[in-house]
């Protein structure tokens, strides 16, 4: 099990708490990027959406390959996973943005190439938003011009969404980026094997975790003869001395508040999701379903679940807490020494 992050762009997790202490700057990045490579964390992972879905989409939030680069450059042994959505980059364009993040910073940059749900933003924003199926047909052909432009110069390409002539994509990395991707119905599913190296999961119960885990390896195996080389979760932390203290916290969060902006995305990210299982809006109030794994309580509970979801085959757990860097050294010292790590990458 390595530990990670989810970066707070949208200042912060929270629907219900407009004021998190997080505010969506590049202060509060570096700060957290910074205390998490000290810690030993092993992965920054850097949303991308151009609304705020956690505050409204009135709300300042950040984007996220400016970000990247800059977290790469403050940081030394930090990895940044990027989401990157189809729908709103040029792949060979986006090939050439990571020849240079890789020659910034070699090997610490993987990708998440995400489907993308929000109809609203897309309009807003000018992003291509097919319909669900084919967002990962989209999706299949992003990743093959990207990896092609990567792998060979000059390449060429002729699918139904991109097309490439005789690209030069200089210089070549020294390696190619991991290649995560996240996405629950039979089709996503299905095109992730293809496509992505690795699994993201938005948060679930231990039972919904292995069997994604077994349903995500069994495609892969099928389709290129190898598993999944990680398997990611998203999650909320709450670590405190005491159970009643951690209890207390969580009622905090969750009291919704149907009025708070940050529910404006609640129907069409249900809508346009194709999830495997109900959502609440309570469990909607931090994002992710980072409520599900229920990794609230003392230490030594918290990290008991963790070994649990390292059991069902998770390997890189992204932390969500709030307010995160004095969490995230909260974590460090009181969960970390229960939980058998591998060590962060070098």
């Amino acid at each position: 099990m390595r530990f990670g992050l989810w970066a707070p762009v949208y200042g912060g997790f929270l629907r219900n708490i407009e004021d998190e202490g997080m505010p969506a700057t590049w202060a509060t990045i570096r700060e957290v990027a910074q205390t998490a490579d000290r810690l030993g964390y092993d992965t920054m992972l850097i949303p991308e959406l151009y609304l705020n879905d956690r505050k409204g989409p009135d709300a300042p939030s950040l984007e996220a390959w400016s970000l990247t680069s800059a977290v790469l450059a403050v940081t030394e042994r930090l990895r940044v996973m990027t989401a990157i959505r189809p729908g709103f980059h040029l792949p060979a364009v986006a090939a050439k943005t990571i020849s240079t993040i890789s020659d910034l910073a070699p090997g610490r940059l993987a990708l998440n190439v995400v489907a993308a749900w929000w109809a609203e933003e897309a309009k807003q924003f000018g992003g291509h938003f097919p319909a669900h199926d084919e967002r990962y047909e989209q999706a299949r052909e992003f990743v093959e011009v990207l990896l092609g432009a990567l792998r060979e110069s000059p390449f060429s390409y002729d699918g139904r969404f991109f097309r490439v002539r005789g690209t030069v994509v200089e210089p070549k990395p020294t390696s190619l980026p991991t290649v995560f991707a996240g996405g629950e119905s039979v089709a996503g599913r299905e095109a992730i094997a293809g496509f992505a190296d690795a699994y993201a999961m938005h948060g679930g119960t231990i039972d919904e975790v292995r069997d994604k885990v077994a349903d995500l390896d069994e495609r892969r195996l099928r389709v290129s003869g190898e598993p999944m080389r990680e398997f990611a979760m998203a999650a909320y932390v709450i670590v405190r001395d005491t159970e009643e203290e951690a209890q207390r916290e969580l009622a905090r969060i969750t009291t919704v508040d149907p009025a708070s902006p940050g529910y404006a995305s609640f129907q069409e990210f249900t809508a346009n999701s194709a999830l495997d299982v109900d959502v609440s809006a309570r469990e909607y109030s931090v994002g992710t379903r980072g409520l599900r794994p229920n990794l609230v309580g003392t230490p030594a509970q918290v990290a008991a679940r963790i070994r649990a979801y390292r059991d069902a085959g998770v390997t890189l757990l992204l932390v969500q807490s709030s307010p995160l860097a004095p969490e995230l050294g909260r974590i460090a010292r009181d969960v970390f020494p229960l939980v058998e790590r591998e060590p962060a990458r070098r």
